[in-house]
């Protein structure tokens, strides 16, 4: 697979509970591509794009690594992305 939808991919990599609450959450504007604000849920997402999701507890910054052609268990769907949420905020300095 070279491409995966969005909705989908967020919910194979469990970033929300249902594919029905992944669209919404990319409907309502709290999902950028690369910086750009996705409304579509079919938006095509390709290795290496960047997503910023806005989620109830906070942002969650994640690049796709690869697609999976149907939901895991929480370790398969961690092999979807690497987490950069925490190493931009650990780049800054604390004075």
């Amino acid at each position: 697979m070279e491409r995966q939808r969005l909705d989908k991919w967020l919910w194979h990599a469990r970033v929300v509970r249902a594919r029905t609450h992944a669209a919404a959450l990319v409907e309502s504007g709290h999902v950028r591509v690369n910086g750009a604000r996705e409304k579509s849920p079919g938006h095509s997402l390709r290795v290496d794009d960047v997503l910023t999701v806005g989620l109830d507890r906070g942002v969650r910054i994640l690049r796709v690594i690869g697609f999976s052609e149907q939901r895991g268990n929480a370790t398969a769907a961690r092999a979807l992305y690497e987490d950069v949420s925490d190493a931009s905020s650990g780049s800054q300095s604390h004075t």
